[in-house]
């Protein structure tokens, strides 16, 4: 993917204002917008200086915009550090800075498009010449561990939102929430704090913090929905002959029948044993033979009277 450069695209420096942001586009938009330019590339010109505008002038997707690499050159090959969204509140009831995709690049439908919104859920009324409405609502993506998910918890979370104030600058804001983590949240699920998004205005409602769950890596199992796979290595005989083994579980240790004749990669099911729910995922035992090295005599002649006695040909079928 190509990091676009948006600062580059409006031609202003990386700690432009927001009014030279705004000038600078303004001088583009009457260069290149289609209905008066002569340029013969201003339709794709102008794509790019909406998209940078868009982005820029917003204090929340630039904040975020910021964050994914300054250092990056235009056109060059970009990964985004690994969960560079997480613990930012962007305003909307989903994940990312918000805003329309319309006819933008691929790096901005990535990282900014389809996401978000207004969020606003007010119903404006008058009372006594006032203006009442609801809050926006805020987002954002936090990640916790599979063990919180298996059992629930109790976590404290830091979270950071691009503020405005009185006069108009904003500034970056840090809160700490505790949440409870209810046991059998999965990956992609939102949990709603009421109350805790943007305030209302003339004694409005707030709005809500929707939380969008993503798991850290664990050592043990891999997640696919509310499904648990785990790798569990077996020795040549076992897979040869059978064996009956014990391995661990979310639930605690069980024991499990390999069958005989098992190849590496087999996998067996065990029913309910992945995170809770209605219904419960699985836990999914992907078998792997485990050869023992030829590190001592008697491992080596053992190998060389196997080689010798079962003449087995693993290439046969080639």
């Amino acid at each position: 993917m190509e990091f676009k450069d948006y600062y580059e695209i409006l031609g202003v420096a990386r700690d432009a204002s927001a009014d030279d942001i705004r000038r600078a586009y303004r001088k583009l938009a009457r260069k290149y917008h289609p209905d008066v330019s002569t340029e013969a590339d201003a339709e794709a010109r102008m794509r790019e200086i909406n998209e940078a505008h868009t982005v820029l002038s917003d204090a929340e997707k630039r904040a975020a915009y910021d964050q994914l690499g300054a250092g990056y050159a235009q056109g060059s090959g970009f990964n985004p550090p690994p969960g560079w969204e997480r613990g930012f509140e962007f305003r909307g009831g989903q994940a990312g800075p918000g805003g329309a995709q319309g006819d933008f690049s691929d790096f901005f439908s990535a990282f900014f498009g389809g996401m978000g919104g207004s969020g606003m859920g007010g119903h404006p009324r008058s009372a006594g010449g006032g203006f009442r409405t609801r809050g926006e609502d805020r987002h954002t993506v936090i990640e916790i561990d599979l063990d919180d998910a298996l059992q629930g918890a109790q976590r404290e979370i830091g979270l950071r939102a691009m503020q405005t104030d009185a006069h108009g600058q904003p500034s970056m804001q840090q809160r700490t929430l505790s949440v409870r983590i209810p046991a059998g949240v999965h990956e992609g699920q939102r949990i709603r704090l009421a109350g805790q998004g943007d305030p209302g205005l003339g004694g409005g409602p707030a709005g809500d913090l929707y939380l969008e769950i993503k798991f850290r890596p664990h050592a043990r199992y891999r997640v696919e929905g509310r499904d648990l796979t785990m790798t569990v290595p077996i020795a040549p005989w076992e897979a040869a002959l059978g064996a009956d083994i014990e391995v661990p579980t979310p639930g605690g240790r069980v024991e499990v029948k390999v069958p005989e004749g098992t190849v590496s990669g087999r996998r067996l099911r065990l029913r309910g044993r992945g995170i809770p729910g209605k219904p419960a995922g699985d836990l999914y035992l992907e078998l792997q033979v485990v050869v023992p090295p030829a590190d001592t005599p008697q491992a080596r002649a053992l190998y060389e009277q196997m080689a010798r006695d079962l003449k087995f040909d693993p290439r046969a079928r080639l």
